[in-house]
């Protein structure tokens, strides 16, 4: 298992669980939950922030806080 910030453009995966309890309920309202799978979409061009599409939508999300969601890889 590895942390959401890890993934490279491209790459699904399925969110698993958070590492933050306060983090967890801001990415819990914006969609992030568990079971959901996610695709990093596109990365800044100085690495930070970060686009993810999850639940539909597009979310832009700064490393530190995409490194609190842990993730599931899709084969």
């Amino acid at each position: 298992m590895k942390n959401l910030s890890q993934l490279k453009v491209g790459q699904s995966a399925i969110i698993d669980s958070f590492t933050d309890k306060k983090m967890a309920l801001k990415l819990l309202e914006m969609g992030c939950t568990p079971g959901e799978i996610v695709k990093l979409d596109r990365i800044a061009p100085l690495g930070d922030p970060i686009a993810i599409s999850v639940a539909g939508y597009l979310l832009s999300l700064r490393k530190e806080e995409a490194s609190t969601i842990m993730v599931t890889s899709i084969k």
